[in-house]
């Protein structure tokens, strides 16, 4: 017996020593970092050159022009990710009912686009949607001329939506894909309709997927600023454009930090909700009440 406890031991140590790149990793490139930020988003420059604690930057934050930036950027990250539901959901559900060799080319298909770097992609979205662009001349062979709509909300919101569909649909397939077939079987035998089955089986127990999407599509589009540079010109300013300006052109690291750490804390708790609701929602395989 005592032999089996000091093999076990033995097990649990080499299984802890596997895990210290992880921690090196970890420290090195996501808690010194951090550290550092957390710093500078507490600490200004004086005239002789030293560091002192201060609130100023955080002060910055809420000084009705950022929170206009704000304000914009989770009007159209939120916007984006409903898109990105109502688009994605569909398509989701239309590869998840084909037979398992059909879906997997239709996935693969359907990512193929992600596989091109990503700024090659937006820029493309320049020549389609530019007032000489390939939108345009296909509206004036039927006499249209809408306009140009690059630089503008929509043209920002088109590229979110393009580049991060995808992160929608994958996993909202995958929980339509894991889910137990005998549950809607069941549904159809006791005589629910086909909207009945989706409404009240179907949907719930994929709202993991959705929660997971929504996740994915949501944080990378409150935060870019790629999107926004090259599809809105410099016009619509939103959060990702501002820390990186802090940094890059302003200088003021210290400002920047702080604003990076806002940003940081509404996402968590965004995620913590969404994690709740998500839990709340589905408990045991259908809807919880």
């Amino acid at each position: 017996m005592k032999k089996f406890f000091d093999f076990e031991e033995r097990e649990v140590d080499q299984g802890s020593r596997l895990t210290y790149p992880y921690w090196i990793w970890s420290i090195i490139f996501v808690v010194i970092p951090l550290i550092l930020v957390l710093y500078y988003s507490f600490t200004q420059v004086d005239g002789n050159g030293r560091s002192f604690l201060t609130l100023d930057n955080y002060r910055q934050v809420v000084n009705p022009i950022f929170f206009k930036v704000f304000v914009r950027s989770f009007l159209l990250a939120g916007g984006s990710t409903l898109a990105c539901i109502i688009l994605g959901y569909p398509v989701a559900y239309i590869i998840a009912k084909k037979a398992p060799s059909k879906s997997g080319s239709l996935i693969l298909l359907f990512i193929l686009p992600m596989w091109m770097n990503f700024l090659l992609r937006t820029y493309a979205w320049i020549a389609i949607l530019g007032k000489n662009g390939l939108l345009n001349s296909l509206f004036g062979l039927f006499g249209i001329n809408p306009g140009s709509i690059l630089y503008t909300n929509s043209a920002v919101m088109l590229g979110m939506v393009y580049n991060f569909l995808p992160f929608m649909v994958l996993p909202i397939y995958t929980a339509l894909q894991k889910m137990d077939r005998d549950l809607i079987n069941a549904a159809k035998d006791l005589g629910a309709s086909s909207v009945v089955v989706f409404r009240k089986v179907i949907f719930p127990l994929s709202l993991p997927g959705v929660m997971s999407g929504i996740t994915m599509v949501f944080m990378p589009c409150v935060t870019t600023f790629a999107i926004s540079r090259l599809l809105g010109g410099g016009k619509t300013m939103l959060v990702g454009d501002l820390i990186e300006q802090q940094f890059t052109t302003v200088g003021d690291w210290n400002f920047g930090s702080s604003l990076s750490i806002v940003m940081m804390l509404i996402i968590l708790i965004s995620m913590a909700m969404m994690n709740n609701m998500d839990k709340e929602e589905v408990k045991g395989g259908g809807r919880h009440k």
